[in-house]
C-alpha cells in the first residue's frame, strides 16, 4: 500500500504498526527514486532513523540493493534489517581500510555522526562528525551523497520570522554543533574537489512515537514533570517524511554539495504543544520559565519546493504521539535535548 494523506491511520497500534508505516513509500518517493541508477547505501545505518530508512528504500525500490553499513552493536537491528531483504555490512566508519573495502555504490546516505553524550568526549565526537566525513567524500568521490546534517548548525534566530533559510551562515553554540559544520565543510570540500554531487540534510527534529520534541513534552505531562519554556519554539516533521525527503535527494543533488533545511513548515510554541498534548492525556502541563526571543527553527520553504508539504501534518502527529504515550507505549529513551540553548549535549 502506497502511503497517503488518505490513509494515515487514527492510532499506532504497537511497534510493529509503527515499523510498517515508517516503511510505507509514497507514488512521489518512488517516481523521484527511479530517476537515479544504481543501488543505495546507507552508512551508520544502525541509528535512530537509520533502520526505516532503509526499509522505506528497499520498499521503494524492491528491484535494487539496499545496503545497510554500521558496527551494528545490537545485532537486533541487522536481522531486523536482514528480513527486510537490506543486505548488511559490519564497519567501523572511523577505519580508513574498512571504508575503503565497502561496496562503491552509486547512492550513498551519510547517516553516522554523534550527538548524544557529545560532551563526554569531544575529541570523539569531532572524529565521528568531521574526521569520517572527509574519508567518506573520499572514498565515493564518485557517488551521489546525501548527507544528514542537522538544523544546529545555525545560530539561533527570530522566533517572529520564518526562521533560518539555508542563505544564513552557520554560526552555532557549542562544540557538538561546530562539529556538525565541521561534516558539511568536509562534504562540500570533497565535493568542490571531485565534482561529486550530494546535498547536505539540515534536519530538525524528526517524530517517531519513541522520541522526539513532541514525545519529550507528552512523557513530561504524563509524569507531571515540569516543562521548560527558555526554547519556547521549534519545528518538526514526522519521521516518515523526513526519510522520504532523505532519499528524494537523491533525485535533487547538486555539484558541489547544498544545504537543504527539512522540517515542518510551520514554527510552533511548546507552550501551545504542551496544552494540546495535555488536553489530549487529561493532565494540566506544568509550565517553568519564560520563551525567548530567538530559537533553532529553520525556513523549510526550498524543502517544500522541491517536495510538497509533508504527509503527516502536526494535528495527526499530536493525536498519535498522545495516544502512544497515555497506553505506556515503548520509548527509546533518547531525549531531543531540544531545549538545550548552550549547545551541550
Amino acid at each position: 500500500m502506497l502511503l497517503t494523506r488518505d490513509n494515515l491511520p487514527e492510532t499506532i497500534a504497537d511497534v510493529a504498526a509503527l515499523d510498517e508505516l515508517l516503511c510505507r513509500p509514497s507514488q512521489a518517493l518512488i517516481n523521484d527514486l527511479r530517476k537515479v541508477d544504481g543501488d543505495v547505501m546507507i552508512l551508520g545505518v544502525a541509528g535512530k532513523m537509520g533502520p526505516t530508512l532503509a526499509g522505506l528504500a528497499k520498499a521503494a525500490l524492491p528491484d535494487r540493493r539496499v545496503i545497510g553499513v554500521a558496527r551494528f552493536s545490537d545485532p537486533n537491528i541487522k536481522s531486523w534489517l536482514q528480513a527486510r531483504g537490506i543486505e548488511t555490512i559490519n564497519c567501523d566508519l572511523l577505519d580508513e581500510a574498512a571504508i575503503a573495502a565497502l561496496p562503491k555504490s552509486q547512492n550513498i546516505v551519510f547517516m553516522a555522526g554523534r550527538k548524544f553524550g557529545a560532551e563526554g568526549d569531544l575529541s570523539l565526537t569531532w572524529a565521528m562528525n568531521a574526521h569520517v566525513p572527509a574519508l567518506v567524500a573520499q572514498a565515493f568521490a564518485g557517488s551521489r551523497i546525501v548527507a544528514f546534517s542537522t538544523g544546529c548548525v545555525y545560530p539561533f534566530v527570530p522566533v517572529a520570522g520564518k526562521g533560518a533559510d539555508e542563505r544564513v551562515p552557520p554560526d552555532p553554540p557549542g562544540e557538538y554543533a561546530q562539529s556538525c559544520v565541521g561534516r558539511e565543510r568536509m562534504f562540500e570540500y570533497f565535493s568542490r574537489r571531485f565534482n561529486t554531487p550530494g546535498r547536505l540534510f539540515r534536519l530538525n527534529y524528526a517524530i517517531d512515537m519513541r522520541y522526539g520534541v513532541l514525545h519529550d513534552i507528552a512523557t513530561r505531562i504524563a509524569l507531571g514533570q515540569p516543562i521548560d519554556l527558555s526554547l519556547g519554539h521549534v519545528n518538526f516533521i514526522w519521521q516518515g517524511d523526513a526519510s522520504a525527503q532523505a532519499l528524494r535527494c537523491l533525485a535533487h543533488c547538486d555539484t558541489p554539495t547544498s544545504p537543504i533545511n527539512v522540517s515542518g513548515h510551520r514554527i510552533l510554541a511548546v507552550r501551545d504543544l504542551a496544552a494540546r498534548l495535555g488536553a489530549r492525556l487529561g493532565r494540566d502541563p506544568i509550565l517553568l520559565g519564560r520563551e525567548q526571543p530567538t530559537a533553532w527553527i529553520t525556513d523549510t520553504s526550498r524543502a517544500v519546493e522541491l517536495f510538497g508539504l509533508p504527509i503527516v501534518d502536526t494535528e495527526r502527529l499530536i493525536g498519535w504521539t498522545a495516544d502512544w504515550v497515555a497506553r505506556a507505549m515503548p520509548s527509546l529513551g533518547k531525549p531531543t535535548k531540544y531545549e538545550v540553548r548552550d549547545g551541550r549535549y
